[in-house]
């Protein structure tokens, strides 16, 4: 994973290459290389992303231990599971109820393809995708979060952190659109897996310890770039 701190073969691509690749240089000499995201395979990627949603990450933790604790985490002993007893596994990532049906709905679908998140994963880009936005429950963040965690495709994942960094920095697109800051780095940066893998989870870091809603502008390590 220590090779995903390199910037290696992230040429320049647009105007705003430079200022980019500048934030990202400074947050990981800060932070150093954050090892995203934290799981033990493939299908427990999936699992955290579906239940990240609206909670923070230890509480996800906690859920994830009870399955694993309970022996349920794969699609087929979650659709196996009575709905009222996955949502009382991972009660500690909150809407407890409504991420129980996300997952049992996306394992369903995933018997499509035979349980093997391989074959699912096969699909390019814009078709997997567009496969995991028409499951119930899985909007662009985690559809994104998943191809570039789980599938290891190089897609840019976009949250509250990003736009609240790349807005006081003075580099927000036009549009408030998810599709317009996804498309700020895709159209700037190299297509590259580790770079993007790396860079959001160093945009999460910086932003839930120093480029808060209230901002601790004295500990900030793009103080020299930011107009804010």
């Amino acid at each position: 994973m220590g090779e995903k701190a390199e910037v290696r073969g992230s040429s320049p691509k647009g105007a705003l290459a430079q200022p980019l690749l500048e934030i990202y240089r400074l947050l990981l000499s800060r932070y150093g290389p954050q090892h995203w995201w934290p799981a033990e395979d493939p299908f427990e990627v999936v699992v955290g992303a579906i239940l990240t949603q609206s909670t923070a990450w230890t509480n996800v933790e906690r859920a994830i231990a009870n399955l694993k604790g309970a022996g349920v985490l794969s699609p087929k002993a979650l659709r196996r599971l009575s709905l009222d007893e996955l949502a009382r596994l991972i009660r500690p990532s909150g809407y407890h109820h409504a991420k129980a049906i996300k997952l049992k709905v996306f394992a369903e679908q995933l018997r499509r393809y035979g349980d093997d998140l391989g074959m699912l994963f096969a699909l390019d880009i814009p078709q997997l995708r567009q496969e995991l936005l028409s499951i119930h429950g899985i909007g662009e963040e985690t559809a994104d979060s998943i191809i570039l965690y789980a599938a290891r495709k190089p897609i840019f994942v976009v949250d509250a952190y990003t736009r609240r960094i790349l807005r006081r920095l003075g580099l927000a697109p036009k549009s408030d659109s998810y599709s317009a800051f996804q498309a700020l780095f895709a159209d700037n940066l190299s297509a590259e897996e580790g770079l993007f893998n790396e860079y959001h989870a160093l945009l999460v870091r910086h932003g839930k310890e120093v480029c808060r809603k209230a901002p601790q502008c004295q500990d900030c390590c793009l103080r020299s770039l930011c107009p804010y």
